[in-house]
């Protein structure tokens, strides 16, 4: 599958089962501004056959190459950054795992049974990145169990394979040029940031800088009924120069451990 085509196909996914990521990218447009993407991120399980490795496959085969990877000790996850090997503007990928093997026995059961259950043909198939939650229909019991060790792992139990998030690259807005306007910009429409460790993570002299909106909260169906869990969100980030004068392209660790705190349940 070519890169236009896999990435049309993530943005229709994420922005029909998350409408406010679609309200939000109207806004910047209805003010006149170009939303270009910075990066698209993911989340798996540490499990060989839907690892990065695994997910990574169809960008790869696109063009995309590896780049960096980083760990997240006190979540127990790790990730790696892949770029476009000749087109500098694509947006970059970005797909992290929870370290099952750091997990309690519990959980690493858990999840292998999940694992278990997803079709043979899904998990030989390069659509499995757009694929859903392959499991069934999650239990909320589960889900609970999951969220007392890992945030992370109860959302990846209910939303399956899809974008965790898009993000707005605010070097190429105009009006709204720096994250300080952007978050004053969302939340005087409405929207919460997400403010785990502050509004703002990283500094210019780190060379990024990087905010999001609290994902949204959606209605979903259990085996033991509907209740109210997060879905995925939008970010925003801006880039600096390094010494060289280039525009720096990688992530900041200690900066990304808080962003995935957008996806923690809350009350609204």
């Amino acid at each position: 599958m070519k890169k236009e085509a896999i990435l049309e196909k993530l943005w229709k996914d994420y922005s029909q089962k998350n409408p406010q990521t679609k309200e939000i990218h109207n806004l910047f447009i209805s003010e006149g501004e170009q939303v270009v993407n910075d990066h698209i991120a993911f989340r798996t399980f540490e499990d060989p056959r839907i690892n990065i490795d695994v997910l990574s496959r169809l960008f790869i085969s696109a063009g995309y190459e590896e780049k960096q990877s980083y760990r997240f000790d006190s979540k127990h996850l790790m990730a790696k950054h892949y770029e476009h090997s000749s087109d500098e503007l694509a947006p970059r990928i970005f797909i992290s795992q929870l370290v099952t093997s750091e997990m309690s026995i519990g959980m690493q059961e858990e999840i292998k049974t999940i694992c278990d259950s997803i079709p043979e043909n899904i998990l030989a198939s390069e659509d499995l990145i757009f694929s859903g939650r392959q499991w069934g229909l999650p239990s909320y019991l589960i889900y609970e169990k999951l969220r007392e060790e890992s945030e992370y792992a109860a959302w990846l139990y209910v939303n399956g394979f899809t974008v965790n998030h898009f993000t707005v690259n605010v070097n190429a807005l105009k009006k709204h040029d720096s994250l300080q306007k952007v978050n004053a910009f969302l939340k005087s429409k409405g929207y919460q940031i997400n403010d785990a460790g502050g509004e703002i993570h990283g500094t210019p002299e780190e060379l990024l800088e990087q905010s999001s909106v609290k994902a949204e909260i959606l209605k979903t169906t259990f085996s033991e009924g509907e209740y109210d869990v997060t879905g995925c969100y939008y970010e925003f980030a801006k880039r600096y120069p390094d010494s060289n004068g280039k525009l720096y392209s990688g992530f900041i660790a200690k900066s990304a451990d808080k962003i995935f705190q957008s996806t923690d349940l809350y009350k609204k």
